[in-house]
């Protein structure tokens, strides 16, 4: 019993000396994602801190700045820039950036609005530097290709070009845009991780041009889809004429051996009908040429010696 007694007593008069502590300010906590620098009488007492946890530090004397481990925002606003071929533009940029040297942080800007302020001017003259140097096509665009479309039943893209070139593309130029902004960052101890252009807007008269340009482009492309479609539909007709006329010829000759056949037939039974009795089958080819030339409206002038009035004829001497 006098043993528990004196483990609680030690860890009250412990407890008791760590609230001494924080009430002095001799110890400090350092959260995760965050650092710190110790300043005695506002100069800074060793390196920045960075190891999340509790530190400590002599009271009253001794200050604790704390800064971000993580990274953070910047988001400027738009400014008004001359492109190479001189059309005025408004670009809209953002960034991420860090803090990499809390002590240097602390001493050139001492904290993260006026470090603000500082990425301002940084990233805006980066920003002015590299879009005056380049056209106007080339902050707006990061290709060449203005449609795309898949080949049917083919893994294979087709894409249509612009009128207006680009060798360099908008990502290439917040690439350099990052590059330049990287080499003037550090003598705050801040390092700026990425650039971005959120929005390009253009001055009125700019902003005709490029719908102009814009439509231009459509243009081009909708007039080359109806061209490949009308070579298409030629295409098609062309094979349509093709096969009509092959279907057309086979039935025709179809058609020229069953008339052929027929009037093999025909013949045949002709033949076999006058070798039975010529006299009736003449009669009878007689009577239908009488039949299909002869009707009430014509009148016929013959000879009494036709052979055409032969059984006309002998009708009359049968009476």
């Amino acid at each position: 019993m006098r043993t528990l007694r004196l483990i609680i007593g030690f860890f009250a008069v412990l407890l008791a000396i760590i609230l001494l502590l924080f009430a002095f300010g001799a110890i400090y906590i350092i959260e995760e994602g965050k650092q710190a620098v110790v300043t005695q009488f506002g100069k800074p007492v060793g390196n920045p801190i960075t190891s999340a946890g509790l530190h400590f530090k002599q009271p009253l004397i001794q200050e604790v700045h704390y800064f971000e481990k993580r990274l953070l925002d910047w988001d400027g606003d738009p400014n008004q820039i001359p492109t190479k071929d001189k059309k005025y533009i408004w670009v809209d940029t953002t960034a991420r950036w860090k803090i990499v040297d809390a002590l240097k942080f602390l001493q050139s800007v001492g904290n993260e609005m006026s470090a603000q302020g500082r990425i301002d001017d940084i990233i805006n003259s980066a920003t002015r530097d590299i879009i005056t140097s380049h056209l106007l096509v080339e902050a707006v665009r990061d290709s060449n290709r203005i449609l795309e479309s898949r080949v049917e039943g083919e893994d294979m893209i087709v894409t249509d070009e612009a009128l207006e070139r680009i060798e360099v593309g908008r990502k290439m130029l917040e690439s350099a845009i990052l590059e330049k902004a990287k080499v003037l960052a550090p003598q705050y101890g801040i390092d700026i991780v990425d650039v971005r252009i959120k929005r390009v807007n253009y001055v009125e008269d700019v902003r005709n041009k490029v719908y102009d340009r814009m439509i231009a482009e459509r243009k081009r492309a909708a007039e080359k889809y109806r061209s490949e479609g009308q070579g298409k539909s030629a295409e098609i007709e062309g094979q349509v004429a093709k096969e009509l006329k092959a279907i057309t010829s086979e039935a025709y000759r179809q058609a020229q051996i069953i008339t052929g056949k027929a009037d093999a037939e025909a013949i045949s039974i002709y033949a076999s009908a006058y070798s039975q009795d010529s006299d009736f089958y003449s009669f009878m080819k007689t009577l239908e040429t009488y039949r299909t030339t002869i009707d009430e409206k014509s009148t016929i002038i013959l000879t009494t010696d036709s052979e055409y009035y032969k059984y006309i004829k002998s009708l009359d001497a049968s009476k």
